[in-house]
């Protein structure tokens, strides 16, 4: 069976929140937002080694704030400057015989472990998967003082978890940080590997304004209404 671990960054802080505690310990369903994604990915692969990577300033408050509700095991470490070197981080922190590894933002706290699994799947078979969705909006470029229409059809918004087979993973982040890598695909597709892509999901957002909180909170009221 392979060995599985989970890298979650969890560096964000409350600014656009409008809270003064980092938004990845706001209570979410009765639970901290991160505790929620930990216990996710915990349940989805229930062999994971999950190291959470946070703040250094971070760690001794959310062993505080975890010890009051049930959270899955997993291992804390500090991060770094960039998100790029929080995952470095991570990275360098994962056991030795890790065969596949998935990288997912903390605060991504409503992703299923159907997409998880999804997204493994084809990690497995291709060295590397990202979720993507269609965009619904049109966008246009600015280009000096005009703009111009970019075609939808072109355009896909990514998501994480993004998962990979760690020696590609551990390559990868041996380069030096580029203002280019926006994610960890784009990390990993510097070595001219492909990415293979599989379809995410409409609700799993990246929590960032009170509304989207809300919105949250309306989403889990609302699947617990279905059962």
């Amino acid at each position: 069976m392979a060995k599985y671990g989970v890298i979650i960054v969890a560096g964000g802080s409350g600014s656009r929140m409008g809270s003064t505690l980092p938004k990845q310990f706001l209570m979410l369903g009765g639970e901290p937002v991160v505790a929620r994604t930990i216990n996710t990915f915990a349940e989805a692969l229930p062999s994971a080694d999950i190291i959470v990577v946070l703040p250094e300033a971070h760690i001794p408050l959310w062993h505080n704030l975890a010890a009051r509700f049930d959270v899955a095991p997993h291992r804390c470490i500090a991060g770094g400057a960039e998100r790029f070197h929080s995952v470095r981080c991570g990275v360098e922190a994962l056991h030795a015989d890790t065969q596949y590894v998935a990288i997912h933002d903390g605060v991504r706290a409503l992703a299923t472990k159907r997409l998880v699994i999804r997204t493994l799947l084809a990690a497995e078979e291709h060295g590397a998967a990202i979720p993507i969705l269609e965009v619904a909006d049109s966008y246009r470029r600015i280009v000096g003082d005009d703009s111009e229409i970019v075609p939808r059809t072109e355009l896909r918004i990514v998501q994480t978890p993004q998962i990979f087979e760690t020696s590609l993973l551990r390559r990868a982040y041996e380069q030096e940080y580029r203002a280019t890598f926006t994610d960890d695909a784009s990390v990993v597709e510097a070595l001219g590997h492909k990415i293979a892509l599989v379809e995410g999901e409409r609700s799993n957002i990246k929590l960032t304004t009170p509304d989207d909180l809300s919105w949250a909170e309306w989403h889990i009221e609302s699947l617990r209404n279905r059962k």
